[in-house]
């Protein structure tokens, strides 16, 4: 049987060096991730170590980032009335 990517990660997840943003908030509402030599880059909720991981491309990371510095998901991170 042929090992996945995602089952190469799950033998990973307590070796790996996990970073998350220093502009993380204090009650650990955040994201962390990883690079995994030859998968790609991994990602998980800080508060849930050892839930689901998720696995992007390094290509897939970069465009997120770019898109992220370009202001295009601003309005999903604030909270506006009546939506929470």
């Amino acid at each position: 049987m042929e090992q996945t990517d995602k089952d190469a990660v799950a033998g990973l997840v307590d070796t790996l060096v996990w970073r998350k943003s220093s502009h993380s908030n204090p009650s650990g509402n955040c994201v962390e991730l990883t690079q995994v030599p030859g998968v790609g880059i991994a990602m998980r909720n800080s508060r849930d170590p050892h839930g689901a991981v998720l696995l992007f491309a390094p290509a897939e990371v970069a465009a997120f980032v770019r898109g992220a510095k370009d202001g295009h998901f601003d309005d999903l991170g604030l909270a506006q009335p009546g939506r929470g």
